[in-house]
C-alpha cells in the first residue's frame, strides 16, 4: 500500500509562502473548483474509452484535487486530510448498517433507497431548518443530472407521474409553447426559459423510462461525432469543400456514414 504522505508533503510544499509555486500559492476553494470538476470529468471519459492506464493517470489528478482542497482547508484552520479520511470512514460504516450492523438489505435497489434515507436523516441533522425534499442537491451538478436527481426526490414524496403517457404529454405541451414564443417572435430570454422546460420535461422522460438522461446525451454526442468526421473523411476523399456542399449532399453523406456505422 502507497503511502500518502509524501503527496502531502509536496502539496506543502507547492504552497510554501517563500519556495512554493506561485500559482499554486494563489489558489483558492474557488479558483480551483472548476479544475476538481475537470478532473472528475476525465476520469469518466477515461472510464467510458475503456483505458486503464487513462484512468490511473486521471484518477491521480482527482485524488491530487482532493489533497488540494485538504490543504487549503487545513491552512485556513478548518480540517486536515486525516479529517478527511476519518469522516469519511464514519460516513460508510454509518451508511452501511447491513454490512457493520444488524440490518439487512434484499438488493442493490433497496439498498439505494436505504441511502437515500441515510442522507435525509444526515440533512435534517446538520440543518433542522432544512424542510425541503431538495436540499442538499448541489448547484455545481451538470443541468441534466441535476434535473434528474431533483426529480428522484420529488418523486419519493408523491410528485410524479405514475406512468410514463403524461410525461409524453408534457413534452408535447412544452415543444408546443416553444413554437409559440419563436412563432411571436419572444424575447431571448423567454425562448431559453420554455426550452429549457423541454430539456427538463425530457429528463423526465428518460427517468421514467430508466434512462440515465446524461448517458443518454453523451452517447448521442459520441455519435454526432463519428457520423460527421465520417462525413469529413468522405467530402476530403471527394476533395470537395464541406462548407460549400448542398445540405442534400451533406444529408445524403450523413445517411451513408449512419448505415455505415450500423
Amino acid at each position: 500500500m502507497a503511502d500518502i504522505r509524501p503527496l502531502l508533503e509536496l502539496m506543502a510544499l507547492l504552497r510554501h509562502p517563500e519556495r512554493g509555486c506561485p500559482w499554486d500559492r494563489e489558489q483558492t476553494f474557488s479558483s480551483i473548483a472548476p479544475y476538481t470538476l475537470e478532473e472528475a470529468y476525465e476520469v469518466a471519459d477515461a472510464v467510458a474509452r475503456d483505458d486503464p492506464e487513462a484512468l490511473r493517470d486521471e484518477l491521480g489528478d482527482l485524488l491530487f484535487q482532493v489533497v488540494f482542497h485538504a490543504r487549503l482547508a487545513e491552512e485556513a484552520g478548518r480540517f486536515d486530510f486525516a479529517d478527511v479520511i476519518a469522516s469519511l470512514l464514519e460516513k460508510m460504516v454509518r451508511r452501511h448498517p447491513h454490512v457493520f450492523g444488524e440490518e439487512t438489505v434484499v438488493d442493490a435497489e433497496e439498498q439505494t433507497r436505504a441511502w437515500e434515507r441515510h442522507k435525509a436523516v444526515e440533512r435534517q441533522a446538520r440543518d433542522p431548518a432544512a424542510a425541503s425534499a431538495l436540499d442538499g442537491v448541489a448547484l455545481g451538478l451538470p443541468a441534466l443530472l441535476r434535473a434528474g436527481k431533483l426529480q428522484r426526490r420529488a418523486a419519493r414524496v408523491g410528485f410524479d407521474w405514475p406512468e410514463i403517457e403524461p410525461v409524453l404529454a408534457k413534452i408535447d405541451e412544452e415543444l408546443a409553447e416553444v413554437r409559440a414564443e419563436l412563432d411571436k417572435g419572444a424575447a431571448q430570454e423567454r425562448v431559453a426559459a420554455e426550452i429549457g422546460d423541454l430539456l427538463f420535461a425530457t429528463v423526465n422522460l428518460a427517468r421514467h423510462a430508466g434512462v440515465d438522461a446524461e448517458a443518454a446525451l453523451r452517447g448521442t454526442n459520441d455519435r454526432f461525432t463519428r457520423r460527421f468526421r465520417h462525413v469529413e473523411s468522405e467530402f476530403a476523399d471527394r476533395a470537395d469543400d464541406l462548407a460549400g456542399a448542398t445540405l442534400d449532399e451533406l444529408d445524403a453523406a450523413w445517411e451513408r456514414a449512419k448505415r455505415e456505422e450500423s
